[in-house]
């Protein structure tokens, strides 16, 4: 999402272009590892999905559409998805169906 309007800053080294680049960051540009843990998790698994580069209003998004597409509880910390369940390999064909290239972590 593009939002117009002023920007202003006091810092002498501010550049507006570091800014807008941020926003050109393709999906192919980057890894994510898909990887279950269960560890500290009272013995429930989850999936995580590490290494998003990007906004985080679209990471939010993407979020939403797995954890819709799944049928599945998530949340998102640290920058990372956190989806309930095992279902890496699940995702794994979500993302790369969507242009994201994506690796296997773990079992």
């Amino acid at each position: 999402m593009k939002k117009g309007g002023l920007i202003y800053s006091t810092n002498p080294d501010f550049e507006l272009e570091k800014i807008n680049n941020e926003d050109c960051v393709h999906k192919s540009d980057f890894i994510l590892s898909i990887c279950f843990e269960k560890k500290g998790r009272t013995g429930k698994g989850v999936t995580i999905i590490k290494g998003f580069k990007g906004f985080h209003e679209k990471l939010e998004l993407l979020s939403k559409k797995l954890k819709k597409l799944l049928a599945v509880g998530g949340s998102i910390k640290n920058n990372e998805i956190i989806i309930q369940g095992r279902v890496q390999e699940k995702i794994i064909e979500i993302l790369k169906k969507d242009g994201y290239n994506t690796k296997k972590v773990g079992g």
